[in-house]
């Protein structure tokens, strides 16, 4: 279909800076997912930068032909490409027809894109590894304070991102039925899942059980899944302020978690610490930063 049946937004669109804009077509009438819901054609937008006070989504028809239209930056499409988040507009954009663009500018992003695929499975594990460590720290605090219907919750969500490590690790993509995929492979995770939620023991004895195991594998994998943490800070030889690990542009997406990451990396002596002169409004205090 040509661009121009479509009231497809050009470059001077609102505040948008736009590049370029690709079209997914629905295959038949199979399910594609909540994006597209029951349109025809979902056609993403993408810019170089975007306004948060302008349009960023809209639903339109043109004779028979109901379509949505999805304003997406740039920046956040490689954002998603390193962590895995978004897999849906991801395929839309990388399978899909690109009905115009600027100087090439969709064609370079999606090089780009499948290029940093090879290189984004260390920053899933780190993602996920993430997620595992800060639900486990959780379950584990409710479990001492005898809170056992929180710590079991806590305890399935980490057992899900422990999931998602064993399948990444194998270079397998997770998916929404990930205990369907994770049963398959007859892995450790998957026979403490079945005893955490299927065990005839109680519900405190099983919560203790399954978290003497992750102590385990927070001990021994730790360093495995933070490698891309690791390559990070070990990029430079100045020590990092963890201010300046918070705002790194390529760890945005574990930005609340990377204190809690970088202290057990410490104690388990796999990051460095030292100490340097603190601004004045620290007073006496000493800043730590971080280093290999």
């Amino acid at each position: 279909m040509k661009q121009s049946v479509f009231s497809i937004p050009d470059r001077e669109t609102g505040n948008h800076q736009v590049i370029g804009a690709v079209g997914y077509r629905q295959q038949g009438s199979s399910f594609n997912g909540p994006l597209l819901h029951d349109f025809e054609l979902i056609v993403l937008v993408i810019c170089d930068r975007m306004d948060p006070y302008s349009v960023q989504i809209e639903h339109c028809i043109s004779g028979s032909i109901r379509y949505q239209i999805k304003y997406i930056a740039q920046q956040d499409l490689l954002q998603w490409s390193i962590s895995g988040e978004s897999r849906e507009l991801i395929r839309y954009f990388l399978h899909g027809e690109i009905f115009w663009e600027e100087h090439g500018k969709v064609t370079e992003l999606r090089s780009r894109m499948i290029a940093l695929e090879a290189d984004m499975w260390d920053h899933r594990k780190l993602k996920e590894f993430s997620g595992f460590l800060r639900t486990y720290v959780q379950a584990k605090q409710y479990a001492q304070e005898h809170d056992y219907m929180d710590a079991y919750y806590n305890m399935l969500q980490s057992l899900k991102h422990y999931a998602r490590i064993e399948l990444i690790s194998r270079g397998i993509i997770p998916e929404n039925s990930i205990w369907e995929q994770i049963r398959e492979l007859n892995t450790e995770v998957y026979k403490l899942f079945d005893e955490l939620t299927d065990s005839k023991e109680s519900l405190e004895q099983r919560i203790e059980l399954v978290l003497i195991a992750c102590d385990f594998f927070v001990t021994s994998r730790m360093k495995e899944c933070c490698q891309a943490l690791l390559h990070i800070i070990g990029s430079r030889k100045e020590p990092w302020r963890i201010q300046e690990l918070t705002e790194h542009p390529e760890l945005k997406y574990i930005r609340e978690d990377i204190p809690l990451l970088i202290r057990k990396l410490v104690y388990r002596s796999f990051v460095r610490q030292t100490s340097a002169r603190a601004e004045e409004r620290l007073g006496e205090g000493r800043e730590i930063r971080y280093w290999l």
